[in-house]
């Protein structure tokens, strides 16, 4: 398939980049960060995406979504890389949707899909427990109890975890920490006994939440997919996420290329302009090849979720550990490029290193994605 977008795709590309580049310019991150706002990201511009149709990009038409695929997904998440826009998008629309419309039953479908396609319910997807992405490491207990479970245990690093009205919840059904078997995901109220949340303004303004679980009660019906067998639902849900914050890397990188490129092309040093030297002529250069090689890497892997979801997992290793390097290689010489300047505050290139390095560890930094690569492959 070619690496290029469709023309629809395109056309839902520019829909995307002129809502969220007149609504949520970098300034609106930095207005939503001093002025400590509660909520964290803009309530009216959700129901505005909602309205556009984004929100129910992957819900299946007949739950009242646009039953469209992981590309579609990344074209938006690129246009909020380009604005650092704090968004439910990736907590609602892209894990919880997916996760409910691969593993649910009907009657969950029914009851969640259509709120989460109109933009009324937000939800939030609870993995890890400690300070790095490992899945397999979950220890979150759920013992059975009378017709249901009782969940025991933390989570850390729940991506808008603060605001959800639904939880999706890996926790520890039998095996043992590093075991695939033995994992099963609930659906769990935010507002059940027994369950405390914290919210925690991450480093790039963006939100996250603690939540711990003492006794938590939930029955059967709230099973999400089959007990002890969430492993793999788990792991494809990650993937499509994996492959979403790729592409919000992706429009990172560009904007901060542009940025770079702009003030090269501005800044005067010794009666020259800066982007004159041609020291600065191939690290730029540099950076645009790795940014347009990461693109095709991203755009494979959204692809190959799409066509061949089961055998996604190497090209979505390839695409996360890519993107994750170009990230960091941008914004470094995004910064390093802009001098003094890059380092202060009112300079909004800082607001992007941030949200490189956040998105580094998300669902696993570029280590740990060439390692389970590594691993894949028998080395």
């Amino acid at each position: 398939m070619p690496l290029v977008l469709t023309e629809e795709q395109s056309m839902l590309r520019d829909s995307a980049r002129g809502l969220i580049s007149d609504k949520a310019p970098v300034s609106h991150l930095r207005h939503l960060r001093d002025s400590k706002d509660a909520t964290g990201f803009s309530r009216d511009l959700w129901k505005a995406f909602a309205e556009m149709g984004f929100s129910g990009l992957l819900v299946p038409e007949s739950f009242g979504g646009s039953g469209l695929g992981c590309v579609e997904a990344g074209v938006v998440m690129e246009e909020i890389g380009r604005t650092l826009m704090p968004s439910p998008f990736l907590s609602t629309a892209v894990l919880a949707a997916s996760a409910l419309a691969r593993g649910g039953s009907e009657a969950q479908k029914s009851a969640h899909l259509p709120k989460i396609a109109d933009g009324s319910l937000l939800a939030a997807l609870a993995i890890d427990e400690g300070a790095k992405h490992r899945p397999l490491q979950i220890s979150l207990q759920a013992v059975r109890s009378g017709n249901g479970f009782k969940l025991n245990g933390a989570k850390a690093l729940v991506v808008d975890g603060h605001t959800a009205d639904l939880l999706i919840v890996a926790a520890r059904t039998g095996g043992s920490a590093g075991e695939r078997h033995g994992l099963t995901l609930f659906l769990v109220d935010p507002k059940a006994k027994g369950l405390a949340t914290e919210r925690t303004i991450m480093v790039d303004a963006h939100n996250a939440a603690r939540i711990e679980f003492s006794n938590v009660e939930v029955n059967a019906d709230q099973v999400l997919g089959e007990v002890d067998q969430g492993g793999a639902l788990l792991e494809g849900v990650l993937n499509i996420g994996r492959g979403a914050v790729a592409s919000e890397m992706v429009g990172l990188s560009e904007e901060v290329f542009g940025r770079t490129v702009t003030y090269l092309k501005e800044r005067k040093q010794f009666g020259k302009l800066i982007g004159e030297f041609q020291a600065l002529q191939h690290r730029a250069a540099q950076l645009y090849i790795d940014i347009e090689i990461t693109r095709a890497a991203v755009l494979k892997a959204l692809q190959t979720l799409d066509g061949d979801f089961d055998r996604a997992g190497a090209a979505v290793a390839v695409a996360k550990a890519r993107a994750g390097t170009t990230a960091t290689l941008a914004v470094q010489e995004g910064v390093q490029m802009h001098g003094g300047m890059g380092m202060t505050d009112q300079f909004d290139i800082g607001f992007f290193m941030k949200r490189a390095r956040v998105c580094q560890e998300l669902f696993g930094d570029s280590n740990y994605h060439a390692d389970q690569l590594a691993r894949t492959k028998g080395y």
